[in-house]
C-alpha cells in the first residue's frame, strides 16, 4: 500500500481500516512531508498490528527526485495529499498563499499521482484512490482558489480514470465534505454534515470494495451538492457561500 500524505488523520484510518479488513499487507510506503510525526504512526502500525511500513520523505513544494519512487510499487495506491490555505477574502491576493493551494494540490501533485498510474497500467491492475472535495463541484466565494485546484484534480481523475479503464486500473476519486481533522481545526462547521477520520475511512474503504468511482463522505453531500450546481448561475453568483 502507497499512502502519499500519510500524515493526514483520514489516511491513517483508511490504512488502519484496511489492515482490520484485510489483515497484514506486504508493506505499506509512507510519504510524508512530516517525517517526525509519520515516524509515530509507523510505531503504532507495527505495534498495534505486526506491521512494517517504510518511511519516505516527500515535500511537493521542492523539487522532486523521481528516484524516491523507482523502487516503491503496490497494488494499492491512496492520496490524501492537501492544503486548504487561506480563504478568499484572507488570501486572494497572496500570490504565495495562492500558489502554494494551486501546487500542492493539483500542479505538483498530479505527475506524483501520473508515476504510479503508469507502473499500474503496466502491470495491468490496481487501485488509486484520492482525495478530492466538494469544494470542486462549483466555485463559491469563499474558498473558490483551493475549489478551482479540487476542481482541476477531479477533472484529472475522472479522464485519468476513463484513461485507465480498459487497462485493468481503478480510480476512485473521493470527495469529502467538512471533515473534522486539524486542517479544519477552529472552523464552525455543522455537526451534522461533519465525519469523523474513522466514519470517512469506512465509508472509502466501502466505495474501494465496491469499485466506485466517486464517493462522497458523508453520502449527503452528494444532494446537497447536486442542489448547489443546480442553482442558476443569475442567483447563484448573489449568494454568500
Amino acid at each position: 500500500m502507497i499512502i502519499l500524505g500519510s500524515n493526514s488523520e483520514l489516511a491513517q484510518a483508511f490504512v488502519e481500516k484496511t489492515l482490520q479488513e484485510r489483515g497484514n499487507v506486504e508493506k505499506i510506503y509512507l510519504f510524508t512531508s512530516n517525517t517526525e510525526t509519520t515516524a509515530k504512526f509507523a510505531k503504532h502500525l507495527e505495534v498495534k498490528y505486526l506491521q512494517h511500513s517504510e518511511i519516505i520523505e516527500l515535500d511537493l513544494m521542492r523539487n522532486l527526485d523521481t528516484a524516491l519512487f523507482d523502487k516503491v510499487d503496490s497494488n494499492l495506491l491512496f492520496c490524501a495529499v492537501g492544503y486548504l490555505g487561506e480563504g478568499t477574502e484572507e488570501g486572494l491576493y497572496d500570490n504565495k498563499n495562492t500558489a502554494r493551494i494551486i501546487d500542492v494540490n493539483y500542479a505538483k501533485l498530479v505527475p506524483v499521482i501520473n508515476h504510479f498510474a503508469e507502473k499500474m497500467e503496466r502491470r495491468r491492475s490496481g487501485t488509486i484512490i484520492v482525495l478530492s472535495s466538494v469544494a470542486g463541484d462549483r466555485g463559491r466565494q469563499s474558498n473558490f482558489i483551493y475549489g478551482s485546484a479540487k476542481a482541476g484534480l477531479t477533472a484529472y481523475l475522472s479522464g485519468l480514470r476513463n484513461y485507465l479503464f480498459d487497462k485493468r486500473v481503478h480510480v476512485l476519486t473521493v470527495k469529502p465534505g467538512f471533515m473534522d481533522t486539524k486542517m479544519t481545526e477552529g472552523l464552525p462547521l455543522n455537526p451534522k454534515l461533519t465525519a469523523t477520520p474513522a466514519q470517512a475511512a469506512q465509508h472509502i474503504f466501502n466505495a474501494y470494495k465496491k469499485r466506485r468511482n466517486i464517493a462522497y463522505v458523508l453520502p449527503v453531500w452528494w444532494l446537497i451538492m447536486l442542489i448547489i450546481k443546480n442553482i442558476p448561475e443569475f442567483i447563484f453568483k448573489k449568494l454568500k457561500l
